[in-house]
């Protein structure tokens, strides 16, 4: 068993790491309010452009034929601009983005290759030997707005533009409650007038369209891939906020727990060293008067 002096060293130790774990979740609580606040906040504008794109797909029909950003490409690789963190201590976050990153891999037929957002990915991609053509580090995840965004939605749009995919997909992580945070690979080009519910609804017949439908949808396609990549990289983040705080949660707790019982066992050996200390005097003056 360890010594005192052991012990009372290790108890000094995990405080200080409690210490450590504690502020980490205090930050982790505040960031990820704000990160969630404006998560939350953009999810009406980016469904009402979709449904406005959707809607004015409908009005063109077949026209979409004549937009390349409709049709699949002319490449036989397939991009994929993944989105993790940029350090660790965040629980589970960054292995369930990868676990979802082979299983969306070994269901393509075709090669694929990698953009990536976030520190934890471009190393991930370089142990696992798959290939990533970009790191995009600037502006790092955190400090990404949405004129970031429009600059890489045009990376992926001029990617795909170039005829070497066949389709582009983002990987991120959908926020959808403090305890749960869901990896999803979602295709961003070619896009599918099905998936914008184009047909369903259309603008209505007594609306006069100025300037025409196919002058306004051109406009519009840029902000909706743009929509698309700001709203992953918001809702990305927040996640990983979100299973910091948790993940930091329960090491002060363990913290707490280890503490317990390491002055436990220190209170223990002291006691054992007091005894044995008074049986030695009680045993000396024994001897002394005998």
């Amino acid at each position: 068993m360890a010594g005192i002096k052991e012990l009372r060293l290790r108890i000094k130790s995990v405080g200080n790491i409690k210490q450590i774990t504690r502020a980490m979740e205090m930050v982790s609580t505040t960031k990820l309010r704000r990160f969630q606040d404006r998560a939350i906040a953009s999810r009406p504008y980016a469904d009402e452009i979709a449904g406005l794109v959707g809607r004015l797909a409908g009005e063109l029909g077949e026209d979409l034929n004549d937009r390349p950003l409709f049709q699949q490409g002319k490449g036989e690789k397939v991009l994929c601009l993944v989105v993790s963190s940029d350090r660790g201590l965040c629980g589970a976050y960054n292995t369930n983005v990868f676990r979802k990153l082979e299983a969306w891999k070994a269901e393509q037929t075709e090669e694929v290759e990698f953009f990536t957002i976030g520190k934890k990915a471009e190393a991930y991609l370089k142990t696992n030997g798959h290939v990533n053509k970009r790191d995009i580090i600037d502006p790092p995840l955190e400090q990404m707005d949405y004129r970031s965004a429009a600059v890489v939605a045009g990376m992926l749009v001029k990617a795909f533009e170039s005829g070497e995919y066949k389709s582009v997909w983002i990987l991120g992580t959908d926020f959808v409650s403090m305890a749960r945070y869901v990896p999803r690979a979602t295709q961003f080009l070619p896009i599918e007038a099905g998936a914008l519910g184009a047909g369903d609804e259309k603008v209505g017949g007594d609306v006069i369209l100025e300037p025409s439908a196919g002058e306004i949808f051109d406009a519009l396609v840029p902000r909706y891939l743009e929509t698309q990549i700001y709203n992953m990289t918001l809702e990305s983040l927040t996640s990983e906020y979100a299973s910091r705080r948790f993940a930091m949660k329960n090491a002060t707790e363990a913290a707490n727990d280890m503490q317990a019982l390491l002055k436990g066992m220190y209170n223990r050996k002291r006691q054992e060293g007091i005894t044995t200390e008074l049986l030695d005097i009680v045993g000396g003056a024994a001897a002394v008067a005998s």
